[in-house]
Parts: structure tokens; sequence; C-alpha cells
């Protein structure tokens, strides 16, 4: 199993030669531009390891780990910065990092630093565990978008399969309207707001005929889905 690794850097010269360095190590690299895309790639792939740089548009790197860390407690997070003064470390670690690297560095001081972050966690535990997730009578599959039932089966789009694994992140939680519109969008206006609420719908019609799922508005902040055992 590759181990699969979100790099977020603005500055594309570097960050085509630490995605081309990885890759040669044998890891698996997605790279993104900015923090909004960064987040939205996260939640649409099961990544093991994060480096994000601190300094980006759109949202910048502690602000990104922060809503990662919403989602995910344990994945470890590097962060790359220009800046070395300690008020910003301490934001690092306050915000979900886990080490910090300061530009310049060199590769193979940033292949150290990601081997001894990797165990901390356990890589080897196969992926697939967590691609398949029961939702009372339903079997959901987060790779094919499927949703089946013993007398139902569905295909969903990409947005109603990203939508529904979030919910189910936070099954018998409360989750944020605007982390989901965030990490499906990349954007949490009005518009966009609008399409989510369509999606949810839709989402609901697919359980209506089991009457231990509901997915609840939570009004003023997002939404629940309730699977009663």
């Amino acid at each position: 199993m590759k181990i699969k690794i979100l790099l977020v850097e603005d500055d594309t010269s570097l960050g085509f030669i630490i995605s081309d360095h990885l890759k040669s190590e044998g890891y698996q690299v997605t790279l993104c531009s900015d923090g909004a895309e960064g987040f939205k790639r996260f939640n649409e792939e099961v990544f093991h390891l994060c480096i994000f740089d601190v300094m980006m548009p759109k949202k910048d790197g502690f602000s990104l780990a922060k809503d990662v860390r919403v989602i995910d407690k344990s994945i470890p997070i590097l962060f790359l910065t220009a800046k070395a003064m300690t008020e910003d470390k301490i934001e690092g670690f306050k915000s979900g990092g886990d080490d910090y690297l300061t530009k310049p560095f060199s590769v193979e001081e940033l292949q150290l630093r990601l081997t001894a972050l990797l165990k901390r966690v356990n890589i080897h535990k196969e992926v697939e565990d967590e691609l398949i997730i029961t939702i009372s009578d339903f079997q959901f599959d987060t790779v094919n978008f499927t949703l089946k039932h013993p007398n139902f089966e569905k295909t969903l789009t990409k947005k109603e399969a990203h939508i529904l694994k979030i919910l189910c992140k936070f099954m018998n939680q409360v989750v944020p309207r605007e982390l989901v519109l965030n990490a499906v969008w990349g954007q949490d206006d009005y518009f966009v707001g609008r399409s989510l609420d369509v999606f949810i719908t839709k989402l609901r019609k697919y359980f209506a005929d089991d009457q231990a799922i509901h997915i609840q508005n939570v009004h003023g902040i997002g939404f629940k889905l309730e699977v009663k055992k």
C-alpha cells in the first residue's frame, strides 16, 4: 500500500520539487496550490499525511489544519514556512500541526521529518476497512459511490457521495454547514448553500423508507445524520 500525501503549497516551483522528490521515494502525492482546494481534496480522498505551507491564498495553512482536525484528529500534519519566530511555531502547534519545517530546507531533512511522523501512526492499517460504511441496513461504498440496500441500489453523484461521507464521519453528531460547503465546493456563499440544500433533499429521499435513518436540519448550525441502533 502506497502512502498518500496531501501537499498544499502555493509556490509552484517548490511544490513540484517537493512532489517529484516524494514520488521518487515511493509516495503518492496530491499537490494543491491553495488552502481551499486543499481542504476540498482532503475530503475527496483518503490521505495518510499532510504537508501544508503556512502563507497561502484563500485559506492559510493554520486555518486549513484547524478544518482538517475537525474531521480527522490523528492524521500527521507538517507545516512549511518561511517564518522561524517562536510565536508562529506555537500557533502552528495550536492549530493542530505535528511538526514545523522552516524554509529553506533540504529534501533530505523533509524526508527524515516525514519518516518520524509516520512512525507515530499506524500507516499499515488497511484503508479498505473504512471504505464501506454501514448505515442501518444500507452499505455505502465510498469508492464506487454506491448505496446498497436489500431492496434498493443507487449510484450516487460525486457530490452526493462526498456530502454523505462527511455526514457519516459525524454520524449522530451535528456537522457545521460551512464545513460541508468548504469541503465539497471549496466555498460557502449563498448559491452553493442552496445547492447543498438540494443535495440533502435527495439524500433524504434515498433513505426515506428506513425509519432508523434521518438527516436532520439543525437550525443555524448545520446537519445531523441520525441513525438509530
